[in-house]
């Protein structure tokens, strides 16, 4: 996959992708009764997390200058 690519799909599902996940994230746990504020930090966490996973090799190196650029 190309730098440019990866840079697209990973703008993509941070400006779309996330907060969709994080609507879909807090209503899943709004249908369990209200838990201690701890143990809800720690379902968001996790959910945090594991949504980052699957998407890792998208994300790595974006933030870095482009390796297909010619070099002057």
């Amino acid at each position: 996959m190309t730098y440019r690519t990866r840079r697209i799909l990973s703008l993509l599902l941070l400006l779309v992708g996330l907060p969709i996940y994080v609507v879909v994230a807090v209503t899943v746990v709004g249908w369990i009764d209200r838990p201690h504020i701890l143990i809800e930090v720690a379902v968001y966490v996790a959910l945090g997390f594991l949504w980052a996973l699957p998407f890792r090799s998208i994300f790595r190196g974006v933030g870095r200058e482009d390796p297909d650029k010619p070099q002057d």
